[in-house]
């Protein structure tokens, strides 16, 4: 297999990008919209990072950073593409980022009943952090 290209997401991928988290990310959140992704990438033109095949989108991570947290999110590989090295190698141009910020330490939104991703994330290193829970309120009706 040939490496990813591995580049930030500009605004005309955006609707591919949501068009492909329909089909491979586990779950949808409150700002998987074209408004919610296009403020990320407004503010932050390098958090969205994706993996591209012969100019096919067949990765994700969102890698953002408030300036002093790393938090990882949106972590998702086409499902025919998995177990090639894509997550490697978006998570390394994630941790890198983080990095080159200054960042210490980073988290992952994972969700409890997504065994496959629990596997995924073990492997790149990362583990739950049980003292903690996530606790939520949106802000929109």
């Amino acid at each position: 297999m040939n490496e990813p290209r591995i580049r930030p997401a500009v605004p005309d991928d955006l609707d591919t990008v949501l068009a492909f988290w329909r089909a491979a990310a586990e779950g949808t959140s409150i700002s998987d919209d074209r408004a919610g992704v296009e403020r990320l990438v407004a503010r932050d033109p390098q958090a969205l990072i994706l993996a591209e095949l012969g100019g096919e989108l067949v990765g994700t991570v969102i890698a953002a950073f408030d300036g002093w947290r790393c938090h990882l999110y949106r972590l998702a590989v086409a499902p025919e593409r998995r177990r090639q090295g894509i997550a490697t190698a978006l998570l390394a141009a994630a941790e890198e980022r983080f990095v080159r910020l200054g960042g210490r330490r980073a988290d992952a939104m994972v969700l409890v009943r997504n065994e496959r991703a629990r596997y995924a994330w073990s492997a790149a290193g990362y583990g739950p952090q049980e003292q903690w829970r996530r606790w939520v309120k949106p802000l929109t009706g």
